[in-house]
């Protein structure tokens, strides 16, 4: 049997909210999946199995402190091959510093303790409001922007690519996937006029990747890129930072998408957003992200055990 992992995320947002209201329509859909709540003390998990990890006494050092336990709990677990997949309600990174932890978010602490070399922050959505699907992998993830012409290497795109291309393969049973790479620049630098990182950092990133086999195109600009895939010519996006990754995924899929880690040895989604903590106990948050994060680690989970199975 199938098992999957919940962490419930801060206490004091949509997290154990979401897991609540999303759990009856998975169950009815995927009644063989066995679901292990983990949270802080005291959780009403109604019929589903649930472990506490810790007290919650009001303060946001505790909900940090409850919301990492969890993921180390479930961590552990998957490690030790009793488990097969992790799905994560939302954590505050405020609360992650008040409780001493430094990782910006899930996907860099997950990738810590699971002892991972590289992991990638993929956005998927198997429908959009266009309907076509978008799956967009951010190459950097939680920083400032100033930061990112310095952060985006070749070697960064290369190992990034690498991550997608594995994982379209693998977990999503593509056989030759199309990857486009948005530049960094308005209109790809237009051949050096506005930067030349087009040239000196995709270029080599991108040859390299095809001497592998990995079906990696262009640079296109940002303002085109999203729409080739949402028109089927590519199968996944690498934004080369967040927002320009978040604002077109989000603009076609908010509340349906999920975040997936890649490079774990486990499986591990999200909802595609976060803590909502100015709607957290009124029972209108929306669940349907956390159902769709739920069904797509259930066939990636039973798509790679069926893939282990056959090695």
């Amino acid at each position: 049997m199938l098992k999957i992992l919940v962490t419930l995320g801060d206490p004091r947002g949509v997290g154990p909210e979401v897991v609540a209201k999303a759990i009856p329509a998975f169950r009815k859909e995927l009644p063989d999946v066995e679901l292990l709540l983990l949270g802080a003390n005291g959780f009403d998990s109604g019929h589903v199995p649930f472990a506490g990890v810790g007290a919650w006494e009001g303060s946001e050092a505790s909900a940090g402190r409850v919301a990492v336990a969890a993921i180390r709990r479930a961590v552990e677990t998957l490690l030790e091959g009793s488990a097969d997949a992790l799905v994560t309600a939302p954590i505050h990174k405020p609360a992650l510093r008040a409780a001493g932890v430094n990782a910006p978010g899930h996907t860099e602490l997950l990738r810590d303790l699971a002892g991972s070399a590289a992991v990638g922050m993929l956005m998927a959505a198997e429908a959009t409001a266009r309907g076509a699907p978008l799956r967009v992998l951010l190459a950097t993830t939680h920083m400032a922007l100033r930061e990112v012409p310095a952060a985006v290497t070749a070697e960064l795109l290369t190992e990034q690519g690498r991550l997608l291309d594995g994982a379209l393969r693998r977990d999503w049973g593509l056989a030759d996937p199309r990857i486009g790479f948005c530049a960094l620049n308005p209109h790809a630098s237009d051949g050096g006029l506005f930067g030349d990182e087009e040239a000196r950092v995709y270029r080599p990133a991108l040859d390299a990747l095809a001497r592998e086999g990995v079906r990696a195109l262009g640079p296109y600009p940002a303002d085109t890129v999203f729409l080739r895939a949402l028109k089927g010519e590519l199968d996944a996006v690498v934004a080369p930072y967040h927002d320009v990754g978040m604002a077109a995924f989000k603009s076609v899929a908010f509340g349906v998408g999920v975040n997936v880690t890649l490079g774990l040895p486990f499986v591990r989604t999200s909802p595609d957003h976060g803590t909502a903590f100015d709607l957290a106990g009124r029972g209108v948050a929306d669940e349907r992200s956390m159902l769709e994060a739920l069904r797509l680690a259930a066939r990636l989970a039973i798509r790679r055990r069926a893939r282990l199975s056959l090695l």
